[in-house]
């Protein structure tokens, strides 16, 4: 299933289910308002959102929208905890305030994509295969700083179970193109393949992570420069140029007069 929170005035957003194609959209009340209800009851509650996106998926449910990226939060606008995996097991620890996807950034700075997993309860000292039992959902998050500094953390509107991610995933490893979009112009993909139980892994080496943590894989940095004004698309995609989480589309506040 695919699961997103529109924006309601309120600081976690109202849950909806996403059809496959993130074309349709339908709220989840009566099931689950929010997106951390349904982590903190996973065995009861998603069952029920799975039932619902089957229904979506066919085009059964009468009170069906279509869904519009534009008025999303991100998926889990306050984590438990948000911590960043480096290629070399390097962590870096941050807050868990994910901005939505289109919220303009206050100014240029240095873009960091992952891999965001978010989990379950976790134990202690779980090896890889344990946290991937753990995994919930996954979404694509995007770390902005300024002198090693965290200013922003951007998040895809949509996070998915693993099976939504069809050939993409395999064994827990994620194979995905990242495409990139700057002030409208096509920049290079970028052939992405992550892991996403090694990231889960490490930080629950010496703590319990708790349902509603946030574990990046991350994806490398980006190698861009960016001004003032400047535009920016980035989606996680598909062999097949599906997108996988949604796309993250911001501007860069203009210059001060």
């Amino acid at each position: 299933m695919k699961l997103a929170s529109y924006a309601d005035g309120s600081r976690d957003g109202h849950l909806v289910v996403v059809s496959r194609d993130l074309t349709q959209a339908h709220y989840a009340t009566g099931i689950a308002t929010r997106l951390q209800q349904v982590l903190d009851d996973w065995g009861f509650i998603a069952p029920q959102l799975e039932d619902l996106a089957v229904q979506l998926n066919h085009g059964k449910l009468r009170h069906a929208f279509a869904f519009e990226p534009d008025k999303c939060l991100a998926p889990l606008p306050r984590a438990y905890g948000w911590a960043v995996v480096d290629a070399d097991g390097g962590i870096r620890r941050e807050a868990g305030n994910f901005s939505a996807p289109g919220q303009p950034l206050r100014a240029p700075a240095h873009g960091e994509p992952a891999l965001a997993a978010i989990t379950g309860d976790l134990a202690a000292a779980s090896d890889a295969a344990a946290a991937l039992d753990a995994l919930r959902l996954l979404t694509f998050a995007l770390d902005w700083r300024i002198e090693g500094e965290l200013m922003a953390t951007h998040c895809a509107p949509v996070a998915v179970t693993p099976d939504e991610l069809g050939g993409a995933w395999s064994g827990g490893r994620l194979q995905a193109r990242l495409s990139l979009l700057h002030n409208g112009g096509k920049l290079e993909p970028r052939e992405v393949t992550v892991t996403a139980g090694d990231a889960l892994a490490r930080l629950a080496r010496l703590r319990a992570l708790r349902a509603g943590q946030v574990a990046g894989a991350a994806l490398g940095a980006l190698d861009l420069t960016l001004a003032p004004g400047d535009s920016l698309h980035l989606d996680l995609k598909s062999a097949e140029g599906a997108s996988l989480f949604g796309a993250i589309d911001l501007d860069i506040a203009p210059a001060a007069a």
